[in-house]
C-alpha cells in the first residue's frame, strides 16, 4: 500500500510512519514544515502527487490547555483541516485515518466508554476533536476515527518525559489522582493503525492502552520502572489548576467485533522506557 502520513515529526506520527514501514508499505511521512494542513492547495497537491491508498492525518493541536484560550485556531486545525485532509483522500480513493481523544467525552459513565457511547466534550480541545471526527467523516466515507488516551512516546513532551525530569530533581511529586484513563504508548497505537489500513473497518474504533489507571498510579509506575527515588502525593483535580477540565473517567473499550487489543498500560511504560534507554544509549 501507499501511505501518507502528516504531521510525521511528532510522537504518534513519527511511530505510524515506522510501524506501516515495518508492514511493508510504501510510506511518505510529512513534517509540519513539509506540508501544513491548514494550508488547502498544498494539501491537495500534496495528495494528488502520491495518491496514497491511505491517508493517516497526525497533524493536529495537541495543547491541550492552549486550547481554551485558542478555541478557533483549534478548531480550524482539528477540525476544518482534517476534513480538508479527508477531502483530498476522497478525490484519489484513499482512505482516511483520524487519531482522535477520550476527552470527546464527559467522564460521568461509571464504565468503560464503547464506540457508540454520546460524547459531551468538556473542554476546547475535546469539542475541536469531536468537530474533526465529524469534519472527517462527512468528507470521506471510507473514514477511519480512532479515539485513543494518554499518549506517550519517543520525539515529544509526554507525562513520562515530564515525570522522570521532575523525579531527577526533587524528592517528591504532587499528581492527580481522581482522573482515570488508559496511558497509551504510540508505538503500540501506531502498530495497531498500520494494520487497520489495510482492511475496510470503516467508522469509530477506541483504541488504548489495556486496562485504566489514575495519574498518580502511572506516575507511581514510572518511578517503580525506571528506579527513580521520588515520592508521589495524590491530590485532587481541584487542587490544581488547570485551563481546560478534564473528564474524571474516560476509560475506553470497544464494542466491535473486531476490536484491537493493545497490551496493558504497564506493558506499554515497559516497552517506552526500553526504547528510551536505546536511543540515549545511540546518541552517545
Amino acid at each position: 500500500m501507499r501511505v501518507l502520513v502528516t504531521g510525521a515529526g511528532g510522537m504518534l506520527g513519527r511511530d505510524v510512519v515506522r510501524a506501516c514501514e515495518m508492514r511493508g508499505h510504501r510510506v511518505l511521512g510529512l513534517t509540519h514544515a513539509e506540508l501544513d494542513i491548514d494550508d488547502g492547495p498544498a494539501v491537495d497537491a500534496a495528495v494528488g502527487r502520491v495518491r496514497p491508498d491511505a491517508v493517516v492525518n497526525c497533524a493536529a493541536w495537541t495543547d491541550v490547555d492552549g486550547a481554551e484560550q485558542h478555541e478557533t485556531d483549534a478548531l480550524r486545525i482539528n477540525s476544518e483541516a482534517a476534513g480538508v485532509v479527508a477531502a483530498a483522500a476522497a478525490t484519489v480513493g484513499a482512505t482516511v485515518v483520524y487519531p482522535s481523544s477520550d476527552y470527546v467525552f464527559d467522564g460521568n459513565k461509571a464504565s468503560p466508554y464503547v464506540e457508540s457511547d454520546l460524547t459531551a466534550p468538556l473542554s476546547a480541545y475535546g469539542r475541536s476533536k469531536l468537530a474533526g471526527e465529524t469534519s472527517t467523516q462527512v468528507a470521506n466515507e471510507r473514514h477511519m476515527i480512532v479515539r485513543s488516551s494518554w499518549l506517550y512516546g519517543a520525539g515529544g513532551r509526554n507525562f513520562v518525559e515530564t515525570m522522570l525530569a521532575l523525579g531527577a530533581d526533587q524528592p517528591e511529586v504532587l499528581v492527580v489522582s481522581d482522573q482515570v484513563g488508559c496511558p497509551t504508548y504510540t508505538a503500540h497505537l501506531a502498530a495497531s493503525i498500520a494494520e487497520l489500513i489495510e482492511g475496510e473497518s470503516f467508522g469509530i474504533h477506541h483504541v488504548a492502552g489495556g486496562g485504566s489507571c489514575s495519574w498518580y498510579d502511572f506516575a507511581q509506575e514510572i518511578f517503580d520502572q525506571s528506579g527513580t527515588d521520588c515520592r508521589v502525593m495524590a491530590a485532587t483535580t481541584d487542587m490544581l489548576t488547570r485551563s481546560a477540565t478534564r473528564p474524571a473517567y474516560s476509560v475506553l473499550g470497544s464494542e466491535r467485533s473486531d476490536a484491537r487489543a493493545l497490551p496493558s498500560w504497564k506493558q506499554g511504560l515497559a516497552a517506552y522506557l526500553a526504547e528510551r534507554e536505546t536511543l540515549e544509549v545511540g546518541a552517545r
